[in-house]
């Protein structure tokens, strides 16, 4: 799929938002940790990736109680759903200058249409060694989901199966979307709004 930026102004995608606070000290400090001068953008991409699809659990897969939003909550918690995780990835990639946005799918929530839908966040991510936008999905691995940083294909946590209604979006936005940050921010249980309450629509 051709991925199609919301803007061709790189400073859109390094901005910081109220969401994606990357001057907070929490971010910095991860992102110094995270980061050293020898390593290339891609290694710093991938580095960054990783530590947020692993190291950030996902609160369906732990059946946590916190709903996280803010990109620092997401790391001092140390969990969030996709949503929150989509936050944190670009708050330690645009803390170092690297464009990242936000991509999203239309997913079935539990295994059948009858069940409904909900919108999946994943990062667009340019990276200037290859002059193009690739994506990355930091939702976190799980036995038969297993999402990897590649710049030769696409390894998302989910492959979108449109005989049901699932789609995939190929805008990258600069901004994440108001309908999955309007949740995050109306909802206290996680588990109450992971089954019942997430947008299914940009």
């Amino acid at each position: 799929m051709k991925l199609i930026p919301e803007s061709y102004n790189m400073d859109e995608y390094l901005k910081e938002l109220d969401m994606v606070d990357y001057s907070h000290s929490i971010i910095q400090s991860k992102k110094n940790e995270l980061y050293n001068k020898d390593q290339t953008e891609t290694e710093k991409v991938k580095t960054a990736f990783e530590f947020v699809r692993d190291e950030i659990s996902h609160s369906w897969d732990i059946q946590g109680s916190i709903v996280t939003c803010q990109a620092s909550d997401v790391l001092r918690v140390k969990e969030g759903i996709c949503y929150a995780k989509a936050n944190l990835l670009a708050a330690i990639l645009r803390a170092e200058g690297i464009p990242t946005g936000f991509s999203y799918q239309k997913l079935m929530i539990f295994d059948t249409p009858e069940k409904g839908y909900s919108l999946h966040a994943l990062n667009g991510v340019f990276l200037r060694s290859v002059n193009r936008w690739i994506r990355v999905d930091a939702r976190g691995n799980k036995p038969g989901v297993q999402a990897d940083f590649s710049l030769e294909e696409e390894k998302l946590a989910f492959s979108v199966q449109e005989e049901f209604g699932e789609e995939d979006y190929p805008i990258i936005y600069s901004k994440p979307n108001h309908n999955t940050i309007a949740t995050l921010q109306a909802n206290t249980n996680v588990i109450e709004m992971y089954k019942n309450h997430l947008p299914d629509s940009l």
